[in-house]
């Protein structure tokens, strides 16, 4: 064929090949600048060029084991073979995409099939990401009671909009972005009579919070999320569960919720949801909540979003589910999950800098403290009088350099690594796992020694940036 008929076959996969090489340059070009940096100072810059289940490899072939599952998105790894299939099935079948006149079947069956696991959920809300989930709470909270507060928690997060940026228990990413939604107001994380005083005070919309909060992996007292949704309930207030993080099987159940036995009146759901490849959120409320925001012909697309329920999307929402429950990808978490909450737990007793290890399934914090001995203290003085929170980097350095971990701190200014590993990881990744933390967290014990000597390097670096800023 010729001329304007002629077809050019876009080769996507020799085009990523063609420009790896220049992949920090033309981010340092024409995007985050900032980022590259951050990637080439902790020596993360090795350029993976590919991703199969919970391993990644990088341009010289080495494997990585990947404990950040793109902060929870890989539930099920990367490219699982049957979500891909589900994708190209839908591209290959010229279905009616987005007409918006009409409604699309895969979008009824998918929140058929999420309310099978949220029974006591009636409806569902799609959009195309946690924090667009998040806004469309806060919307339909207000317009549900006629209220304007929101209440969250400190320490939360719940994604970086302007709704849910004002939801943010963390000044760093609030900074220079100002001012936020108004009504919004912070409480403690697990204080029930702060919570019961706010409420009375002018009952607010809204309470929101993470089952277990991402940033830390701070869990909840046993009787906190029961007490507060009895309390939510006295006063006439919605109870959300921000489950994008914690839901889809991570923490060993469905819903993190269900350990304590909770049922709220919205469960918000992301990340895993997507399979990994097309982004979609989810809002799940009671009946009577989505009622008061469309309650007339009129009003039918008072809220919406141009391709929430695209096809691809819902198709690769369909398609993780049912990976997650014809692999027993929940009991996978569960059990493995137990099993290095376990292992972990046993060097907090062996070694002085792990202050405690915490979580539930396969969403694990390890968090350091101050030493007791002189010579850690020191070293460790040093570090954080630079930049505080700078030790976790001395782990997660060498876990990445020298056993092929990928993994990171659990948040701005703690101490804490967080652990997400996809559901799928093996008895022998556990090994992989504990054998390497073990060994790192050994050598951190040793003053001077290598891991103290990558820590100085920390320190210049910090007191540079500090310098130039």
């Amino acid at each position: 064929m010729t001329g304007r008929n002629q077809s050019i076959e876009l080769d996507i996969a020799s085009l990523f090949a063609e420009r790896e090489a220049e992949r920090y340059d033309l981010h340092t070009q024409h995007l985050n600048e900032q980022m590259v940096r951050v990637l080439r100072t902790i020596g993360f810059d090795v350029g993976f060029k590919s991703g199969r289940g919970q391993y990644l490899f990088d341009r010289a072939d080495a494997r990585y084991l990947d404990l950040l599952s793109g902060f929870g998105v890989f539930a099920l790894g990367r490219n699982h073979p049957r979500v891909r299939d589900a994708l190209k099935n839908v591209l290959d079948s010229d279905l009616p995409n987005l007409v918006q006149m009409d409604v699309s079947p895969l979008a009824g069956v998918l929140a058929e099939r999420l309310l099978r696991h949220v029974p006591f959920l009636d409806k569902v809300f799609f959009a195309n990401s946690g924090a667009e989930s998040v806004e469309a709470a806060i919307k339909f909270a207000r317009a549900a009671t006629g209220r304007s507060p929101i209440l969250y928690c400190g320490h939360a997060f719940h994604g970086l909009s302007y709704g849910a940026l004002s939801l943010i228990g963390d000044k760093i990413f609030r900074d220079g972005f100002g001012p936020l939604l108004p009504d919004c107001i912070e409480v403690p994380f697990n204080d029930l009579a702060a919570l019961e005083k706010a409420l009375v005070s002018r009952p607010p919309a809204a309470f929101i919070v993470e089952p277990i909060q991402g940033k830390g992996v701070n869990l909840p007292d046993d009787g906190y999320l029961s007490g507060a949704l009895e309390l939510c309930r006295k006063h006439g207030t919605i109870f959300i569960a921000d489950e994008i993080q914690t839901g889809m099987g991570r923490t060993g159940r469905f819903l993190a919720v269900e350990h304590w036995g909770i049922e709220p009146d919205m469960v918000l759901l992301a990340k895993s949801l997507s399979g990994g490849h097309v982004p979609v959120g989810a809002v799940l409320t009671k009946k009577w909540i989505f009622d008061k925001v469309f309650s007339r012909m009129d009003r039918a697309v008072v809220h919406g979003s141009t391709f929430a329920k695209n096809d691809l999307a819902m198709a690769a929402g369909i398609a993780t589910l049912d990976v997650i429950e014809s692999e027993r990808l929940i009991e996978n978490a569960a059990r493995l999950g137990d099993r290095l909450l376990t292992s972990l737990s046993e060097m907090s007793q062996r070694y002085e800098l792990v202050k405690e290890v915490r979580g539930k399934g396969l969403m694990i914090g390890i968090e350091f403290g101050q030493p007791r001995s002189l010579k850690l203290r020191a070293s460790w003085s040093a570090l954080e009088l630079a930049n505080k929170g700078l030790f976790c980097q001395i782990i997660v350095i060498p876990l990445f350099k020298d056993h092929k971990i990928l993994s990171q701190v659990a948040g701005h200014d703690i101490h804490t690594i967080k652990l997400l590993p996809p559901l799928i990881i093996t008895e022998s990744d556990c090994e992989w796992i504990e054998r390497s933390f073990d060994t790192v967290i050994a050598d951190a014990h040793r003053v001077p020694g290598a891991v103290w000597s990558l820590g100085k390097t920390l320190v210049d670096n910090a007191m540079r940036a500090r310098a130039a800023g």
